[in-house]
């Protein structure tokens, strides 16, 4: 049976007894242990009754010391009991507790709280870490003033950092030392930072648009100074990216990025002191590709923003997450549009929504972006929360226009800096300061699910009217809400024959809408609608959904004609983008269904002509032609199927490759030999040449002799690590002894670099069918692979579980791996095995004999004794939603 855990509510929010106005922490750094001294100054909240006790969260905590205004307590005069500190008698309306813990951060394996990174001491306390520190009322809406004192060996821990400003620093004359840190801004303890350790820097600075220079530092490990640079560029350009679009300005003298190697997540925006995992920071071309540039420059972006979207104003309770997760990734998205390609952009966040959060909102853990309720909170930092969140916020930017946009934000921050706030200050602000109103907006907030838009179009030669009949409907998700119809601002434009952009005149009163930035908006608000177009001169092409307006599915019954012209012709480059995924989906359909009929299936010369147009395409955009000859993903094809066939999908794809590949070999070779000068600067032209040649080289590598002189030729040859895992992936698609060369060749090159070292495992472990479970197998023995760091985990076992034809193996093989490793990590890493555990969210569409075989390893995780609340809340809902799926389908 299920162990049931608590389930928290939006609806059962009470607002804090106690308020804790400033904080001052006391550090002690023992070689064994860490004592933390506490003063809380607490004071009780005006409307909170007078009996109110005070309770404290605390987990593996070691209570030596406990005194109220100076005065020690007797054990009787409170309880620690269940991870909660409870003084039952608070002595008056304002005091000051005091506490001394003892923790244990070097065998701290969840990384949360105070942990080991490789001999730094580093914390992560956003959701609910910073009761493994001290006792504290640990929830986002109590806001604090921190000072903070840290004392070590200089030796060991030479460095010792904290949020906020360094007010003084002395050496103790035991060989110690003893800093303090103060933070003039108050923040919710999940903000709170420590590092200490042996750390290399870099530093630099950076003029405020009021003429105030605040310091830069990003601290690396010793060797890996050089490695930071394109960092704190990318920190400089985000710095005044904010200033320039929201007038938002950075608040202290003092801005610090610290890079370790363990570490859950990608990066934590605490006040003045950001943590990153260090491959979000260190890349040199020589290292790291060109994707690994752009997320660095993005992930930094994103943590410097929160200091405004998360720190500044942030959250009155963690139900609010997308209040600052979606809105930053939002602002994070629209800086690496503004200081690089839009279009690619807009395509690559599109790309990662479609393949990740619409697979979430289809599955067993669909929730709204703000959800009504959870067990474990970590399992809510989802792509539905992120992802989704910043679509929301930008379908707010579309209706608002970008002046409108910037004008609430502003209003934003005039009301609420320095408080714990929620989604509806945040709208009642936008709405405000434009004086408009959008109720029907907030179902984005409290419905789960992605909706779908079917579209037919009708035209009158005689009366030259064109009508576009639309409708919108939501499928049903696991909590059983009913769908009410959203707000979905729809972007369009019609198009001739001719590719032309024909016009958009509405019949008035049809339907509201407004014209953004030269495009149409229409704001779908009910059911259905009927769209009416005068004076359109010829049966149009409809260009629907442009810059992929709304997070919603597109249904129009197109033909490979009409999807071809909007691939060529369509102002719209998403839409050019889109067009040509329809076209290859559509086909790989097909294919998939022939090979489940066990006959063979063929690619239509259309299709192959169609594409080979991108090779010839000599003035169009290198980057833009890349990313359009990705195919769909195994996990697109498959999302529209009512039962998963993983290995078909993979086979199809697979086809159509080698067919374009043999079809177009000459265009393909000549193309990638014109590329050769690409050369290593991350200048967009470059990094666009880079990626066209790895395209090139990607496609080629499906034909018979896999390309392996082309490839072992570019992987000794490269100049760059974008070259070298081209030419790596290329050979490991085949199994030849090119494949172990360079495999053995890149190790021995790379081995001491832990980064590199990560795509070495991870392409191994995503290979074919035929080689992951071998791969997987040996890399998990190999000296270099690290099961308590997350990172290494991510590199193999995440890769496999991203390879689903082979974790949906028909011997059961790729369940039992997962399943062992979430078993193992569930006790030393909660938050690692509750993420890997997702990846059997299809099980509920799985063929019999496959959902019979993840049935049992299911079960073995439920039956698992002390199982963590997030992994056994994610298990459960997977079997449930099985369970309602199936006596649905038998209704």
């Amino acid at each position: 049976m299920s162990k049931q855990s608590k389930c928290i509510h939006r609806g059962d929010y009470s607002a804090p007894h106690w308020c804790i106005p400033t904080v001052a922490l006391d550090f002690d750094i023992l070689t064994d242990r860490v004592v933390v001294a506490a003063d809380l100054h607490v004071v009780r909240a005006d409307d909170a009754p007078d009996t109110a006790p005070l309770i404290l969260d605390g987990k593996e905590l070691t209570l030596r010391a406990v005194l109220v205004d100076g005065r020690a307590l007797a054990p009787s005069e409170y309880e620690v009991e269940g991870g909660r500190f409870i003084l039952h008698r608070p002595p008056g309306p304002e005091f000051v507790l005091h506490t001394e813990v003892e923790i244990d951060p070097y065998h701290n394996t969840s990384l949360e709280g105070l942990y080991l990174s490789t001999g730094i001491l580093c914390s992560q306390n956003e959701a609910e870490g910073f009761r493994r520190i001290t006792y504290f009322v640990d929830r986002p809406d109590i806001l604090s003033v921190y000072t903070t004192t840290i004392t070590a060996n200089r030796k060991h821990f030479p460095c010792l950092l904290s949020n906020g400003n360094l007010q003084s620093s002395s050496d103790l004359p035991d060989g110690r030392q003893r800093v303090v840190w103060h933070d003039p801004f108050p923040k919710p303890c999940y903000l709170f930072a420590l590092v200490a350790g042996g750390l290399g820097m870099i530093r630099d600075t950076f003029t405020t648009e009021s003429n105030r220079d605040v310091e830069l530092r990003i601290y690396v490990d010793p060797g890996n100074e050089e490695r930071a640079w394109h960092a704190m560029r990318s920190l400089q350009k985000s710095m005044r990216w904010d200033e320039q679009r929201f007038g938002l300005e950075y608040d202290l003298d003092l801005y610090m990025i610290v890079a370790v190697d363990a570490f859950n997540a990608g990066a934590m925006e605490n006040k003045g002191l950001n943590i990153f995992n260090s491959v979000y920071v260190l890349a040199s071309p020589e290292t790291a590709t060109d994707a690994d540039f752009l997320n660095v420059e993005r992930v930094i972006a994103h943590e410097y923003f929160h200091n405004w979207t998360g720190n500044r104003v942030t959250l009155r309770d963690w139900f609010q997450l997308t209040l600052k997760e979606g809105l930053t990734v939002f602002r994070d998205t629209e800086f690496s549009s503004d200081v690089g390609s839009r279009p690619l952009r807009r395509i690559e966040t599109v790309r990662g929504l479609r393949n990740s959060q619409f697979a979430e909102d289809a599955g067993p853990n669909a929730h709204c972006i703000r959800p009504e309720s959870y067990t474990a909170i970590d399992n809510f930092y989802t792509s539905t929360v992120y992802e989704k969140g910043a679509e929301v916020i930008r379908m707010l930017q579309t209706l608002l226009g970008h002046d409108g946009f910037r004008r609430g934000m502003a209003l934003y921050f005039e009301r609420h800096d320095g408080s714990a706030v929620t989604c509806e200050d945040f709208l009642q602000a936008m709405e405000q300061a434009n004086d408009v109103a959008f109720p029907q907006f907030r179902r984005w907030y409290s419905q789960a699910g992605t909706p779908e838009i079917e579209a037919t179009g009708e035209y009158d030669p005689e009366t030259r009217v064109y009508t576009l009949r639309v409708a919108q409907s939501c499928a049903p998700t696991p909590d059983g809400s009913p769908k009410e119809p959203f707000l979905i601002p729809m972007t369009l434009g019609l198009l001739g024959q001719d590719g032309q952009e024909l016009p958009t005149t509405l019949r008035p009163g049809c339907v509201e809408s407004r014209v953004v930035d030269g495009e149409l908006v229409c704001m779908l608000a009910e059911a259905e609608h009927e769209l009416i177009f005068e004076e359109v001169s010829e049966w149009p092409v409809p260009s629907l959904l442009r810059s992929f307006s709304a997070p919603v599915k597109m249904r129009f019954d197109y033909s490979d004609s009409d999807l071809r012209l909007l691939m060529s012709q369509d102002s719209d480059s998403f839409n050019r983008y889109d067009a040509a995924q329809r076209l290859l989906t559509t086909a790989l359909g097909g294919m998939i269904e022939t090979l489940r009929d066990d006959e063979a299936p063929s690619v239509s010369d259309d299709l192959l002509e169609a594409f080979g147009t991108l090779l010839d395409d000599a003035a169009g955009d290198c980057a833009f032609r890349a990313c359009t000859l990705v195919l769909p993903t195994v996990a697109e094809l498959n999302q529209e199927r009512n039962e998963c066939d993983f290995a078909n999908a993979d086979i199809a794809r697979r086809l159509l490759l080698q067919a374009f590949a043999d079809r177009a070999a000459s265009q393909l070779l000549d193309l990638y030999q014109r590329l050769r000068d690409a050369g290593h600067t991350m200048d967009q032209e470059a990094m666009g040449r880079r990626a066209l040649r790895a395209r090139c080289l990607h496609i080629l590598s499906h034909r018979e002799d896999g390309a392996e002189c082309l490839a072992r030729e570019q992987f000794g040859e490269a100049i760059c690590m974008t070259e070298t895992i081209a030419a790596l992936e290329a050979l490991c698609r085949n199994d030849t002894l090119g494949r172990e060369w360079a495999l053995t060749e890149f190790r021995d090159r790379w081995h001491s670099d832990f980064n590199v070292m990560n795509k070495w495992f991870a392409l191994q472990a995503g290979a074919p069918l035929e080689r992951a479970f071998t791969d997987v197998g040996q890399l998990v023995t190999d000296d270099l692979f690290d099961l308590a760091n997350p990172n290494r985990v991510r590199s193999v076992h995440g890769a496999f579980a991203r390879n689903l034809p082979s974790l949906h193996h028909v011997s059961g093989r790729g369940y039992t791996l997962i399943t062992d490793l979430i078993l193992h990590l569930d006790g030393m890493n909660a938050h690692m095995a509750a993420g890997l555990a997702k990846c059997f969210k299809d099980y509920a569409r799985l063929d019999d004999v496959r959902k019979a075989l993840l049935a049992v390893q299911l079960e073995r995780i439920a039956e698992q004794t002390g199982l963590s609340a997030g992994t056994r809340e994610i298990i459960d809902n997977i079997r449930s939603h099985a369970f309602s799926t199936t006596s649905c389908n038998r209704g």
